[in-house]
Order: structure tokens, then sequence, then C-alpha cells
């Protein structure tokens, strides 16, 4: 039994700046905007048209195709527009706005619970499809695709991703102490999929409140248990954690399934519960506000399409005192630098890191020539050489990054940038590459594999 996995590093966590505070509802009092593209796959189809009105749990955009996900509304009012607004990355994308009247009159009652005893597999699959969830882990995959592997018989670990390894966040810690039945009951339904597969819950062991709860939760519970890792980064990403559970390691090419694993955020299965057995579709989900210059840390349930800057506000804004010097959509390793926080909150959002100082801009001042020192590679998780990726990236020869260093497989993580004492903005220069290889197949009319 590892619990771990080969690279990794050990940030500074700072999770205990919102690790205590209780998960709370956050009804924002502003218009609504749900951007159509909140998943990876096709942007929804818009189901309604300014002037109507519209009710929390209301589909107010459909799946166009099986990777796409329908979205819903989360407050209650009249469509204002739909329109082409700014997102978190800076883009426009075309959105639908709605008119909050403060109600949230929902559109039918979800505390009835249903019997859930009789459902089928395919019925299982089809509320959750219905229900809208995407992965609310990373890039908000849709759940049901990830949910019909080729093979369900070959599946033999269902995991519970609790890791939460990003520093700074602590709202699935928070989740899991306070809904950690529910939690528990999501992957019972998962696990009905896959006859042959053994449910584990991975928590760090820096949660050790989260771990007992979901230890209590699990008690009894047959093909479930509860497995403590050890803190690292990124403990939490996916072949990291099917690494630390199983000892497989995987090439990015292939997909967990291919390997006899499912992956599951604990965010994501409390969706899954509440969309199987409440008819309750995704239109909230857990998110943390933190970070040195956030005057009050907090943890919430907050509904999608709520703006970052009404949430900011809800926690007193920026410290007195402090400044805000950069702002992250999730935390400092994977999150996204924001230019600005009027943007909606999407459905794979869960969290607002506001820093009082920039580490990149720090770097950048005492930052040196490759010492040659090996660490990137040492403490790379995909095993891959930073340092000669980084120097055929600058040169120009992404040829050689793709097809001889394998550069692709970069999960971006950002350890080698962590680990590097001569500051080098590594996993900066792999993303540009990315981007540049992917621009350039694009052109060539192929698509990235």
């Amino acid at each position: 039994m590892r619990n771990t996995f080969r690279g990794g590093v050990h940030p500074a966590e700072h999770k205990e700046l919102s690790r205590e505070a209780r998960l709370r509802l956050f009804d924002p009092k502003g218009e609504m905007v749900f951007p159509l593209q909140q998943h990876i796959g096709k942007p929804a189809k818009p189901l309604v048209k300014k002037g109507d009105a519209v009710k929390v749990g209301q589909r107010i955009a459909e799946a166009d195709g099986m990777v796409s996900a329908h979205i819903y509304a989360s407050c209650s009012g009249t469509v204002k527009a739909i329109e082409k607004r700014r997102v978190l990355t800076g883009d426009l994308a075309e959105c639908i706005v709605i008119d909050n009247d403060g109600q949230f009159t929902a559109e039918t009652d979800y505390s009835i619970r249903d019997n859930e005893a009789n459902l089928s597999v395919n019925e299982i699959v089809q509320r959750v499809q219905d229900a809208g969830v995407v992965g609310l882990g990373g890039a908000g995959f849709p759940t049901h695709v990830k949910l019909r592997p080729k093979d369900p018989d070959a599946i033999e670990y269902v995991i519970a991703n609790g890791a939460e390894c990003e520093p700074y966040l602590t709202c699935n810690d928070q989740l899991m102490r306070t809904h950690a039945p529910a939690i528990v009951e999501g992957l019972e339904l998962v696990l009905r999929l896959f006859p042959n597969a053994e449910g584990i819950i991975c928590i760090e062991d820096n949660k050790p409140e989260a771990i007992h709860a979901m230890e209590v939760a699990a008690s009894g519970v047959q093909r479930i248990s509860v497995r403590t890792m050890i803190t690292k980064y990124p403990q939490g990403g996916e072949r990291s954690l099917i690494q630390a559970v199983t000892g497989i390691d995987f090439p990015i090419s292939k997909l967990p399934a291919d390997v006899g694993c499912i992956v599951q955020n604990v965010g994501t299965l409390y969706a899954i519960q509440r969309a199987v057995l409440y008819h309750e579709p995704l239109f909230s989900q857990c998110f943390t506000v933190t970070g040195e210059a956030v005057a009050e840390p907090a943890n919430f349930m907050v509904r999608v399409g709520t703006s970052y800057a009404e949430l900011l506000e809800a926690c007193g804004g920026v410290k007195p005192g402090a400044q805000a010097v950069k702002a992250l959509a999730g935390g400092p390793m994977m999150g996204i630098a924001m230019g600005s926080l009027e943007v909606p909150i999407q459905k794979q959002n869960n969290g607002l890191t506001l820093l009082a100082e920039d580490p990149v801009a720090k770097a950048e001042e005492i930052m040196t020539a490759c010492l040659h020192c090996g660490r990137c590679t040492t403490v790379c998780p995909v095993g891959l050489m930073p340092q000669l990726m980084a120097d055929a990236a600058i040169a120009g020869d992404l040829e050689r990054y793709e097809k001889k260093l394998y550069g692709l497989e970069c999960i971006q993580c950002g350890s080698c940038t962590v680990a590097c004492p001569a500051k080098q903005p590594l996993m900066q220069t792999f993303k540009q590459a990315k981007a540049e290889i992917t621009a350039r197949k694009k052109r060539e009319g192929g698509g990235q594999k």
C-alpha cells in the first residue's frame, strides 16, 4: 500500500486561513450569468429567450451531443439577455443573463427522496446526465460519459478524490466533514454500475476531521473503504492518485478506465447523490474564498452564475491594510490569473484566492540561469525531463518537445517550477509550448489526440 506517488512537492499549504470556516449557502443579489460552455465538449444550446421567467432548477440550456452538459438556473427571475459576456479566461463567451429576483423559487421540491432500490444502471446514469453533472475537481468533463466506459466489468477501482492537494483551498475538506453520508451514498450509486470494483475514498493526512467523518459514514458499507494518503502535491491529480492507489503508471494518451479505474471528486459524488436520489440538477457547488488579502476567508455552497466580485464582498472584501496584488480562480498551483472579478462562477470552479504578494514577480527578481541540478526531473509526477523540455521550447524546437521529450504528457501541475532553485518559469514555458503546438495542429487541420 503506497499511499503516495512518484515525485511531487510540498508547497506551503496556507489552509489554516479557511479550513475551519463551515460551508454556508450564499444567495447572491446581483444578476446571474450562465456561460453556455461550462464543460469539456460542445457548448449547450439555449432553451430560453429574453423575457422568459425562470425558476431554480429549470433547464435553461440543453446539451449539444454526447460530450456536452445541460445548464440549469440557480436563481429565479427573468431572462435579461442572451449575449456575449466576459468569462474568467478573459474571453467573450455566449451567456444567458438572468435578472435575479432574490426569491430563489424552486421549480420543484428537492427535499423529496426517491426510493433508489429498483433503479437500473441505465436509470442511474440517465439521472446524472439529466442533472448536467460534470467533474467538479478539474476541467468539467461530463460525468455521464465517464460513467459509461467500454467495459464496466473491467473496472477494479472507483476512487473518490478527497485529496484536495491544491494550497489554500478547503471547500472539499468542509464538504467531507459536513456531508460525508451523502458522499458515501454517491459512491455507492457509482459502484452499482461497476460490479467488480472496490470503492476507495482517498484523503490526505492533513485533513483528520474529514477522514474521521468519512470513516464513520463508510463504516459497515460493503466495498467502500477510506484510505489516508500522504500529503504531497499533486496528490489529487487523477494519474497521481491512481498511481498512489494501484501502483499503475500510464501515459496521458490512455484514460483511467483503460487501467481499470474511475476517479470522481467528492464534490461530484455529492452532486451524483443529489441528482439520483433527489432529482436535483447541478446548480451549486462547494467553493473557497481565501488568501492573505481576504478579510474573512470562507467556504460556500455557491450558486453557478454568481459573480466572483459579489462573493468576495460577502467575505468582507479586501482585508484592511492589505493589497490584493493577484487574483486566482482556484489556487496558486493550477489556478488561472484573473484580470477582473466581474465574471461568473462556473460549474467546475472551486475557489478564489487573493494574494497579498505575487510569487511569480518575486521569483522573477531572483531568477538565474538553469543550474542543471536535476530537481525538476526528480519531482515531476509524470517522469518527464523539464529542463530539456524548456530548452527545446525556448529554442522553438517544438518537434523535439513533442516527439522526443513527450512534452504533451505534461499535466502542468507546476511541481518543477516550485522545486527549481533558479526560479525558472518552467510551467509557463510548457503552457505556451502546448498552446503553440495545439494552434499549429488546428491550422494543419488535425486535432490534438
